[in-house]
C-alpha cells in the first residue's frame, strides 16, 4: 500500500483501508472512539490486483487507485473515491495504463489538491513518471509524461499547505521532486538531489506554508530529512528496513513531527522532535507486541486531534490500535485489537 492508510473521515471517524486476495476492504470506526465493524468490500466486484494507494483531500474524501487485470499479461488503473467511512465507495472507474496498454508499470501514488482533485501518478514504461488529474467538474485530463529517468518504486505524492500537489522519487543515487507552480498546472521537475535513497522508505509530510519534507533511509541504514532547496539532514539509524511514517501534531504546546517504524526487534518504534528542527534530534522508543515481519505502521490523528497509531499484518488481517493519552508527553494507551 502506499500513502495513509489510516484516516479520519469527514464524519470523525477513523478508518482503515487493507488488501485481500483481489480486493480492497476498509474497516470503520462505528462512532468516534468507538468500536470497530467488520471489512467491507471497497468499489464493487472488480477483481483487483494487490496493490493500493490512498489519497485523502481536505473535504475527508479518500480517493483509491489500483490495478485491475485487463487482458493478458495486461492491466489497467482504476479509480474509487469513499466519501464517508459507512458509506459504499463508488465502483471502481477504469482510468487507462500510462503507455496506453501494458502490464503493471509500478505502484500508483496518490495526492489530491485544494479543489478536491485527485492526482494520479506511476511510473511508466520508459522508466519515468506519468500524471492523470482530475477535472474539477467530473471526468479526467489526458495522461502527462512527466520525465525522468529510472524511477523507482515507490513515489511519494504529497499535497502541500498550499494545496499544491508535489511528488519525490528515488532514482539511483539521487532523488527528484516535482511540484505545481499554479494550482492545477503540469508539476515541473524542479530539483535532482545527490543522495543514496532505499528505495521503497520515502514519506513526505506537509511541514510548514512554504515546504514539505520527505523522509528517507539512505544506504548506510539513517533515517534522512529533506525539504526542496537545502540540503538533507540526518536524523536518527533507523529503527528498522521498513518505510516510515509521519504526522504533524502538538505535543505539550510545540508543533512536532511524529515518526512511526517498525523496528528490526519487531514492535513499533516511535520518535518526535520539533517541526522542521532536525537539528534538535529525536531519539526511538518502542511500543507495543512484537509483530509479524509484513507489519506495517500508520498515524493519524483521531476526532479529538489525538495522535491515533495502527499496524497491520496483509498477510493476517490483524489490525491493532492505540491512541495518544491525554496528558503531557507522548504517553499512549494499550495497544488493543480492532
Amino acid at each position: 500500500m502506499n500513502g495513509d492508510w489510516l484516516i479520519r473521515g469527514r464524519d470523525g471517524r477513523l478508518s482503515v483501508y487493507l488488501l485481500s486476495d483481489d480486493a480492497v476492504l476498509c474497516r470503520a470506526e462505528r462512532g468516534p472512539d468507538g468500536p470497530w465493524g467488520a471489512p467491507r468490500t471497497v468499489g464493487g466486484d472488480q477483481k483487483l490486483h494487490p496493490v493500493l494507494a490512498v489519497g485523502q483531500g481536505r473535504d475527508g474524501y479518500a480517493h483509491l487507485v489500483s490495478w485491475r487485470p485487463t487482458a493478458k499479461g495486461e492491466s489497467g488503473l482504476v479509480h474509487s473515491t469513499h466519501f464517508r467511512p459507512h458509506l459504499a465507495a463508488l465502483d471502481w472507474n477504469p482510468i487507462g495504463h500510462p503507455d496506453k496498454k501494458g502490464p503493471r508499470t509500478g505502484t500508483p501514488a496518490v495526492a489530491v489538491d485544494a479543489q478536491g482533485r485527485a492526482h494520479v501518478f506511476v511510473r511508466n514504461k520508459g522508466g519515468g513518471v506519468s500524471l492523470l488529474a482530475q477535472k474539477e467538474k467530473g471526468g479526467w485530463d489526458p495522461w502527462q509524461d512527466l520525465k525522468g529517468r529510472d524511477v523507482q518504486d515507490e513515489l511519494a505524492a504529497v499535497t502541500a499547505e498550499s494545496g499544491r500537489v508535489e511528488l519525490y522519487a528515488a532514482v539511483p543515487g539521487g532523488i527528484l521532486h516535482w511540484r505545481q507552480e499554479e494550482p492545477g498546472s503540469r508539476p515541473v521537475l524542479e530539483e535532482a538531489m545527490s543522495a543514496p535513497a532505499r528505495p521503497g522508505t520515502l514519506y513526505a509530510l506537509a511541514t510548514s506554508p512554504d515546504a514539505t519534507t520527505l523522509f528517507y533511509t539512505d544506504d548506510s541504514g539513517y533515517l534522512c530529512a529533506w525539504r526542496p532547496g537545502g540540503r538533507p539532514s540526518t536524523l536518527l539509524p533507523s529503527a528498522g528496513p521498513g518505510p516510515v511514517t509521519a504526522v504533524r501534531c502538538e505535543l505539550d504546546g510545540h508543533d512536532c513531527t511524529l515518526l512511526a517504524q517498525r523496528s528490526a526487534g519487531g514492535r513499533v518504534a516511535f520518535a518526535a522532535y520539533p517541526t522542521e528542527q532536525e537539528s534538535a534530534g529525536a531519539w526511538w522508543a518502542e511500543s507495543g507486541p512484537q509483530l509479524p515481519a509484513d507489519a506495517v505502521v500508520s498515524l493519524a490523528s483521531d476526532a479529538q486531534e489525538r495522535v491515533s497509531a495502527a499496524t497491520l499484518s496483509p498477510s493476517t488481517g490483524h489490525l491493532l490500535l492505540t491512541r495518544r493519552k491525554s496528558e503531557p508527553g507522548l504517553a499512549l494507551e494499550a495497544w488493543r485489537d480492532a
